[in-house]
C-alpha cells in the first residue's frame, strides 16, 4: 500500500491525490499502465513510484522516454524529478541523467530513440523500469526491455508505464479487455469503470497474448507452450505476468486545475475527436488514423532541442493574395530561428524579404530554396535562387544511393519530415522576438477574422497532411493540395509546406547547386 512520504528539509508532505494517482501507486500488479487522458497527473505519479524503496542501498530503477529531448523538456521528466528528489536528500548528475539517494538506491533516464537502442541494455538489471507515454515505443521494445525487469534486491521486478490514448498503437491491443469493444455503446471506445484496476494475467506467445482471471487459467490455454523441454523444470506460475490498466483524467487532478485552469480550457478548445481522446480518455476516437505526424510530436517542436544545428538555410512558400500567406523560414540546422509572414505579396516584396533575412544572419543563396510553383516562379528568377518543385521525381536515398518510393518529391519530403519531427529533431522558436508579421513583431495573424496564433497554424497544416494509398507502382502517396485545403477551411498548408522544404538539402548535395551557379 502506498504511503505519504515525509519531505526531509521542511517536514511538508509529498504525497499522491485520491483517485487515478493514489489507485495508479497502489497497484500490486507487474504491469501497470495508467492514464488514458492528458493532465491526469501521470508524471508526478511516475516520479513517486520509486520513493518507496528509495531506502534500499541495492534498488535501482530506470525512467524510459523515447529521445533525450522529450526527457529534458520543460515541464518533463527530468524537470519534474528536480521538484520532488531532492527534499529526499538525492543528488543529482546531469550528465548522466540519475539521481542518487543517501542509501545508495539509484535512478535513471533513458532514451529509446532507435529499436537498436534496447541492446545498450543488454545485461542489465532493472527492478523497476518506468516507461513515460507507452505509446511512443514499439511493441519489440517494451517486450524486450521486459527480459531486464530482474531484481536481487528483495523487490519484485515490476513495470510502470503511463500514456495517453493511440487507437492504431500495440498498447491500445494489449489494454482493450478494459475498454468498451462494441462499437454500438455509447462508451464505445472508453475505459469500462468497473475493470479499472482489475488485474488479469497473461503469457505472450509469439505475437499472441493468452489472457485469463488467473494464473491457472492461462496455464491451462497454453499447455502447449510447456512442453519445451527448456522449460521442463521452470514454475508455471513464474512465466505469467499480471497486468492491470488504470484510467485517469484531468478532473481527478486537483492541484493542477487550481494552479493552472487555462489547461483545461485548451483541452476543452480541441475539436470533437481530440477532445474524446485527450479529455475523455477515447481509445477508439481518430481523426482518420493517416496522419503522418504524430499529436504529441507535433505539440512538443516548440520545446524540442534541435538535432543538428549544422548550416543555414531559407525556405519560403510564395503567395500573393488572398487567404494564403507569403512565409519564410530561417533555419539553423533543423532550427526555425525566424519565421517571416507577409500577408499580401509581389515577387519583389519577397525577394526583398529574403534578401533582409540573407543579409541578417549571413546566409549563402545556394542554402536558400522558394517552392516555384505557381508565384514562386517570379521569385526564383528575380531573386536567383534555387526553385522547388513538389511533382518532380522523389531523390535517391543519400544515404544507400537507392531511389526511394515516393510518387514525388514533395511526398518524400513530407515523408522524410515526419520522421524526424515524430523523433523530436526538429525545433521551432515562435515568439514575439521571433515572428515577423508584415513588418512587426508578433506571433498572431488574423486568418478568416480571427486572431490565430502562428504556432497553432504550423500545428494545423502539419495535422492536415495525410497518407493516401500507394498508387499501382507500389510508390507512397499523400492526400491532394485540395484534399488539405477542405481540411483547414480554405486555407493551403503554408506554413507546413515552408517546413517541408528544408529535407530537400538532406537529399541532395547543396554544394553542387553554388557550382552548379558559377558556371
Amino acid at each position: 500500500m502506498v504511503t505519504k512520504l515525509k519531505n526531509l528539509k521542511n517536514k511538508s508532505i509529498i504525497t499522491f491525490q485520491p483517485g487515478f494517482q493514489e489507485q495508479f501507486l497502489s497497484s500490486c500488479a507487474d504491469i501497470a499502465i495508467g492514464g488514458g487522458a492528458a493532465g491526469a497527473g501521470k508524471t508526478y505519479a511516475e516520479l513517486l513510484e520509486p520513493l518507496r524503496n528509495k531506502d534500499n542501498s541495492d534498488f535501482g530503477a530506470v525512467f524510459f522516454r523515447r529521445t533525450i529531448p522529450q526527457i529534458k523538456n520543460i515541464g518533463g521528466l527530468w524537470d519534474e524529478s528536480s521538484n520532488i528528489y531532492p527534499y529526499f536528500n538525492a543528488k543529482p548528475n546531469s550528465n548522466e541523467l540519475s539521481w542518487t539517494f543517501p542509501s545508495g538506491a539509484k535512478l535513471k533516464f533513458f532514451h529509446l530513440e532507435h529499436e537498436k537502442n534496447i541492446y545498450d541494455h543488454q545485461g542489465a538489471q532493472y527492478p523497476l523500469i518506468i516507461f513515460d507515454e507507452l505509446t511512443h515505443f514499439t511493441k519489440r521494445q517494451f517486450f524486450y526491455l521486459l527480459s531486464r525487469n530482474r531484481s536481487t534486491c528483495g523487490v519484485k521486478p515490476y513495470v510502470r508505464a503511463t500514456t495517453n490514448p493511440d487507437p492504431d498503437s500495440w498498447v491500445a491491443d494489449f489494454i482493450e479487455w478494459w475498454i468498451e469493444q462494441d462499437d454500438k455503446s455509447r462508451n464505445f471506445g472508453f475505459p469500462i469503470p468497473e475493470r479499472a484496476g482489475k488485474i488479469r494475467y497473461f503469457i505472450q506467445d509469439k505475437e499472441t497474448y493468452i489472457w485469463g482471471d488467473t494464473k491457472s487459467e492461462v496455464i491451462d490455454k497454453c499447455g502447449y507452450l510447456f512442453e519445451n523441454e527448456a522449460l521442463k523444470n521452470t514454475n508455471k506460475e513464474d512465466l505469467v505476468k499480471s497486468a492491470t490498466f488504470i484510467p485517469g483524467n484531468i478532473y481527478q487532478n486537483r492541484k493542477l486545475l487550481e494552479k493552472d485552469p487555462t489547461y483545461l480550457s485548451n483541452l476543452l478548445s480541441q475539436d470533437e475527436a481530440e477532445r474524446a481522446r485527450l479529455l475523455e480518455g477515447n481509445w477508439k476516437i481518430r481523426t482518420d488514423g493517416l496522419s503522418l505526424f504524430n499529436h504529441n510530436s507535433i505539440n512538443d517542436l516548440f520545446t524540442n532541442y534541435p538535432s543538428s544545428t549544422k548550416g543555414r538555410f531559407i525556405t519560403c512558400d510564395p503567395a500573393r493574395f488572398g487567404r494564403d500567406f507569403t512565409v519564410i523560414f530561417v533555419w539553423e540546422g533543423y532550427r526555425v530561428i525566424k519565421i517571416v509572414v507577409i500577408t499580401k505579396s509581389d515577387a519583389n516584396d519577397v525577394v526583398s524579404a529574403i534578401e533582409k533575412e540573407r543579409a541578417n544572419f549571413k546566409i549563402s543563396k545556394s542554402n536558400i530554396i522558394i517552392d516555384q510553383d505557381g508565384v514562386g516562379g517570379g521569385v526564383v528568377r528575380l531573386g536567383d535562387y534555387m526553385g522547388f518543385s513538389g511533382d518532380a521525381n522523389a531523390k535517391m536515398d543519400p544515404d544507400t544511393g537507392i531511389k526511394e518510393n515516393y510518387s514525388n518529391l514533395k511526398t518524400q519530403c513530407y515523408y522524410r519530415l515526419s520522421d524526424i519531427v515524430n523523433r523530436a529533431e526538429i525545433a521551432i522558436e515562435a515568439n514575439n522576438e521571433t515572428v515577423v508579421i508584415d513588418g512587426s513583431y508578433g506571433i498572431k495573424i488574423k486568418v478568416n477574422g480571427k486572431l490565430t496564433d502562428v504556432k497553432e497554424l504550423i500545428k494545423s497544416d502539419l495535422r492536415a497532411i495525410k497518407r493516401k494509398d500507394p498508387d499501382k507502382d507500389g510508390k507512397r502517396k499523400i492526400n491532394s493540395k485540395e484534399e488539405q485545403k477542405i481540411i483547414l477551411n480554405g486555407r493551403s498548408p503554408d506554413f507546413g509546406d515552408t517546413m517541408m522544404m528544408r529535407i530537400y538539402f538532406d537529399l541532395v548535395n547543396y554544394d553542387d547547386y553554388a557550382i552548379r551557379r558559377r558556371n
